[in-house]
């Protein structure tokens, strides 16, 4: 057990091998821009640069940045500091996870209703929030939002078949 996982009584990933982690994980997206690119063309034709010409350069730059951090991140000296403890990052994930979700449902459902469905699993199962309490801001929020900007601002955001069957 590390110096800081002794202080605080708990365990977890240590910060090095996050911090590799999250290097392989940029460098992987500049993988795919770089491969991306390579697809639809990375030279110049006669109209001028080709629609992989900029993003493949960043990805390149994005891959050599994470070349650099990874000898950066080997070559010092692992001092085996705990990032976080596994309780902390599974409060993390109890907000990650869900939002992710929402965010993959919006083109599904529209983002009224994943907004209203959010809300309301958020204040009941985090906020502690009585049902009555949270259903009626869950669905008071997606109402003054569509108010907002629907109406008054005319931007219409993603909507979903409630909102085809209600006529929007």
């Amino acid at each position: 057990m590390n110096q800081n996982a002794k202080a605080t009584g708990g365990t977890g990933p240590s910060h090095r091998s996050v911090e590799i982690g999250v290097i392989g994980v940029v460098a992987l997206l500049g993988l795919i821009a770089i491969v991306g690119s390579l697809k639809v063309g990375i030279g110049w034709g006669a109209e001028g640069p080709r629609a992989g010409f900029f993003p493949f350069y960043c990805g390149l730059i994005v891959v050599i940045a994470s070349a650099v951090n990874l000898v950066n991140a080997l070559r010092a000296e692992n001092d085996g500091s705990l990032f976080a403890e596994w309780g902390q990052l599974r409060q993390v994930m109890s907000v990650v996870i869900p939002t992710a979700i929402y965010v993959f449902a919006i083109p599904y459902l529209g983002i009224y209703v994943c907004s209203a469905i959010l809300i309301a699993g958020f204040m009941i199962w985090l906020g502690r929030y009585p049902v009555h309490t949270a259903v009626a801001v869950a669905l008071a929020m997606p109402i003054v939002t569509f108010l907002m900007f629907e109406i008054w601002f005319l931007v219409p955001l993603p909507k979903g078949p409630l909102e085809s069957m209600l006529g929007y």
